[in-house]
């Protein structure tokens, strides 16, 4: 089980109504929201933090936006927040041929130079030590402009948050995103883990 029990949705009707949002992304509001309202104050400021970084300014797109955040999260090990990131990218609009072959980003042909240099930002910046170099900025700069920059490090810090979270918590996770992480990643190896809602 989780280190901490999720609350029932309808606990506090701020942080409930502020989690519509997720039905749109996910289909359902995650548990690690329904565990932050212990704190109500932590569940609210997550969402709108969430909401400002996944909103779209510029051309990084909501499903290259899920795939930085399956990049950050794969190389952390959540594997909740892996399977939550390729759920999202399958709901806005990632190609089919993306989310068969997201392992395969850096060679495969279905990702164009500009999302290589985005998803290999990500690994870059969600290793410990960070691993960005002044060859990750001058592949960016080829193709991003600095909003756009912004925007991803917003996503890929977003989900250092989570990462961290979900891991330590053991969030258990939700039937549809087990769904589609064993469709897109279990061929890799994916499984619950942690996650599966008896460990703890």
């Amino acid at each position: 089980m989780a280190l901490v029990t999720p609350l029932d949705p309808n606990h506090d009707p701020e942080t409930k109504q502020l989690a519509e949002f997720f039905n749109e992304t996910l289909g359902f509001c995650p548990n690690s929201v329904l565990t932050m309202q212990h704190r109500p104050a932590i569940s609210k400021a997550f969402i709108n933090l969430n909401k400002a970084v996944m909103a779209n300014e510029g051309r990084v797109t909501s499903a290259l936006k899920r795939m930085i955040a399956w990049v950050s999260s794969n190389a952390t090990g959540c594997r909740y927040c892996q399977a939550h990131a390729i759920r999202a990218a399958e709901r806005y609009g990632a190609e089919q041929e993306q989310l068969d072959n997201i392992w395969e980003y850096r060679t495969h042909p279905a990702f164009s130079e500009a999302e290589r240099a985005a998803l290999d930002f990500s690994l870059a910046a969600s290793q410990v030590p960070n691993a960005i170099n002044a060859e990750i900025k001058e592949r960016l700069y080829q193709h991003w402009n600095e909003g756009e920059i912004v925007e991803m490090l917003g996503v890929i810090s977003l989900f250092g948050y989570l990462n961290r979270w979900n891991d330590s918590m053991g969030t258990s996770i939700e039937d549809g995103a087990v769904e589609s992480a064993e469709q897109y990643l279990g061929k890799h190896g994916w499984e619950k883990g942690k996650h599966d809602g008896s460990r703890y």
